[in-house]
């Protein structure tokens, strides 16, 4: 089969260790030279066949894979980030499924997850936020009515906008809408490349540090005031808290009643 596979933000071991052995065996690799870093290619092997997709039409990527699919060859078609997330992967997909050529999907870690590891912060923090909402302004793909970005911030969430730092400025006019001026908010340019810039902010002042920094794409904006990194914390550990795996404390350290008080099964991964 064809293998669709994410490879990570940039950095080359932030791809799975499943995707790095698919391309370590790969006779063809078809990836996005324009996103993904060459350094990612140095776990192909010594003859294996990379096309970079940029110059090449949908036709063109689904004919080329076709033809080594069907000489044997060992075909992954390699998308920067995961590829569910504006990977262009559906429309690879239904043109396959059209020649009955079977497919399947590594994923691997997204852009956002990697700006928020470089910036050190959770997004999601109890009694802040619990939701995180991804998106985009609209360029030459539309956005559906009512999924606009100001739309989208008047839940308050913490937000990760793709493909947007080109119109940062009507970003953050999108963005005011709902948020206060001083909500915290940050731009992170090639997170986890070599020459990854990090940007923190607010929304008053984040376009003006983003130029000064010259960020100005294949750059990841979060917002939301789970970015300062404070909050409630954590029922999970709590120790007056019960779970499967441990019985809260009572006053004075006394261990609480049966792990009845709790539900059954392992401890939440959540809070």
């Amino acid at each position: 089969m064809i293998w669709f596979v994410g490879a990570g933000p940039g950095d080359p071991e932030l791809i799975t260790v499943k995707g790095r052995r698919l391309l370590e065996e790969a006779d063809v690799v078809v990836y996005a030279g324009s996103l993904v870093p060459k350094a990612v290619l140095g776990w192909t092997r010594e003859g294996c066949v990379l096309h970079d997709s940029a110059s090449l039409t949908l036709g063109e990527q689904i004919d080329l894979m076709a033809r080594a699919h069907a000489a044997g060859e060992k075909v992954v078609r390699l998308h920067t980030g995961d590829p569910s997330l504006y990977g262009a992967i559906g429309e690879q997909m239904r043109a396959l499924d059209a020649r009955s050529i079977e497919y399947a999907v590594v994923p691997g870690v997204s852009s956002f997850v990697a700006a928020a590891a470089a910036l050190a912060v959770e997004l999601t923090a109890p009694g802040v936020s619990q939701t995180v909402i991804i998106t985009r302004q609209p360029g030459r793909t539309p956005v559906p009515a009512g999924q606009e970005v100001a739309s989208l911030a008047a839940h308050g969430a913490t937000m990760a906008i793709f493909l947007s730092a080109g119109d940062l400025e009507g970003t953050v006019a999108a963005l005011r809408e709902h948020y206060p001026a001083e909500t915290a908010a940050a731009i992170v340019q090639r997170a986890s490349w070599p020459e990854q810039v990090v940007v923190r902010a607010t929304l008053a002042t984040i376009a003006a540090q983003a130029a000064a920094a010259v960020v100005d794409r294949t750059a990841m904006i979060l917002v939301g005031d789970a970015l300062r990194n404070e909050g409630d914390a954590s029922l999970l550990y709590d120790a007056g808290f019960s779970h499967g795996h441990r019985r809260a404390e009572q006053q004075g350290g006394a261990v609480s009643g049966p792990a009845a008080d709790a539900p059954d099964g392992p401890a939440p991964e959540d809070h």
